[in-house]
């Protein structure tokens, strides 16, 4: 029978989720056989616990525990580092050396951040794995090795074998037990848990008074998503106690100290949640909104455009394809009428069947039952006229000044030129 509480006890584990317990039980099962172990979860989450668990309830308890981390050793060394090397192998190597498979011999080797692995070395260790057996590098004499391995990372090893920087062989060979430790915004009922505990500690080592949280502050400290998980706790709980006077904290005064990152003071979602907003997982309604404000600045940015190539073009302009999608976003009610689009002599122009303006059976709810004819607005829309009235009223507005008039139309002092002579412009 498993005493998880005793483990906890002895490794330091603080907390009492659902998650978690699983995972210790997985552990402690998985310990008295020899299969490969992956343990996955993200960083700061407390991975380089579970191997000892593994380790310390397996028949090699009394063998040799080897801790790697895989991503601090250079790429040019990490062959020799976990095989070892003959005397003269390379620059440097002025004697035989053990590497770290040869030293854990009948015992366990821990292989933290397995995802930073080299390809060629990932080719090394799978035929450990599979024969036990290796060569040191510039030997050509096979040795065997009788090695527990158990292997951690916060990398997505599935989406690296697709880019191509992990072997598929290899994951499914370490695969063999996987275990997840829980991110700590899955663990809610554990973080104020964990936040006396560290405060405790903190309290016994700088010998004074233990902070503590008042009901806002614990709120706070709950609903915050903590991205760096228990390792990110523990810092900011010592950055408090060392730093912050009063001993009872607000929410004002823990906020301080929350960096923030999208969505983290809301209350942290487990799952797969979707938003039906364009399949975008907006955190929270301010994203909303600002959704909304640039999509419409985008839409008057357009405007504007299509307004500026109106006018130094004419009837020369397109108003078909993309021009057309603009329209179509600005009057969403006569938007399935864009095609009825109809060309005068002058050039295009746009006919709206039903707009709300003109629509009978809208203004009078009564007359639903008329039957909905096209109609047209009897104002001109003609472009040329257009733009024959904005150029006037400009030269007008400035006295005839052709060049603070082409400023006001936000087109250069040749194009206007250009476009009185074209209209027969007078003034």
């Amino acid at each position: 029978m498993i005493n998880i509480q005793q483990i906890k006890q002895r490794f330091g584990i603080i907390g009492n989720s659902e998650a978690l317990n699983r995972a210790i039980d997985v552990a402690v099962q998985v310990a008295p056989t020899d299969l490969s172990v992956l343990i996955t979860g993200e960083s700061g989450t407390g991975k380089e616990v579970f191997p000892q668990i593994i380790h310390q309830h397996s028949a090699r308890k009394h063998g040799t525990y080897v801790a790697v981390n895989c991503g601090a050793i250079p790429e040019g060394t990490i062959d020799s580092e976990l095989f070892g090397h003959e005397k003269g192998a390379f620059t440097g190597a002025y004697s035989d050396r053990k590497g770290y498979f040869e030293e854990a011999n009948e015992g366990t080797i821990f292989l933290d951040e397995i995802g930073e692995l080299p390809l060629a070395t990932q080719v090394r260790l799978l035929r450990v794995l599979e024969t036990g057996e290796f060569m040191r590098v510039g030997s050509s004499r096979i040795q065997k090795t009788n090695v527990r391995v158990v292997a951690a990372t916060n990398v997505n090893l599935e989406k690296a074998i697709k880019e191509g920087k992990f072997r598929e062989d290899l994951f499914y060979r370490l695969n063999s037990v996987p275990i997840k430790i829980p991110p700590l915004r899955e663990r809610v009922e554990d973080i104020y848990l964990l936040f006396r505990k560290f405060a405790s500690d903190f309290a016994d080592r700088y010998r004074m008074p233990a902070v503590k949280l008042d009901s806002g502050a614990r709120e706070i400290l709950e609903r915050y998503r903590w991205p760096g998980n228990i390792r990110q706790l523990k810092n900011i709980t010592e950055q408090i106690s060392i730093i912050e006077q009063e001993r009872v904290l607000t929410a004002g005064d823990l906020e301080k100290y929350l960096p923030f990152h999208s969505g983290d003071n809301l209350p942290a979602l487990v799952g797969n949640n979707e938003n039906h907003l364009g399949g975008a997982d907006f955190a929270n309604e301010r994203e909303i909104l600002y959704k909304v404000l640039f999509d419409m600045k985008r839409d008057m940015n357009d405007l504007k455009k299509l307004v500026l190539e109106i006018l130094q073009h004419g009837s020369e302009v397109n108003l078909k394809d993309e021009n057309a999608e603009i329209i179509q976003n600005l009057y969403h009610d006569a938007a399935q009428d864009l095609s009825n689009a109809r060309l005068i002599k002058n050039g295009p122009v746009v006919s709206f069947k039903g707009h709300p303006q003109n629509d009978p059976s809208r203004q009078h709810p009564e007359h639903h039952n008329i039957e909905d004819t096209e109609e047209f607005v009897e104002e001109s829309l003609s472009l040329e006229e257009k733009e024959v009235e904005l150029i006037k009223k400009a030269l007008e507005k400035h006295g005839g000044r052709r060049k603070q008039a082409a400023k006001e139309l936000g087109i250069s002092e040749r194009t206007l030129y250009r476009k009185i002579k074209e209209h027969n412009i007078e003034g």
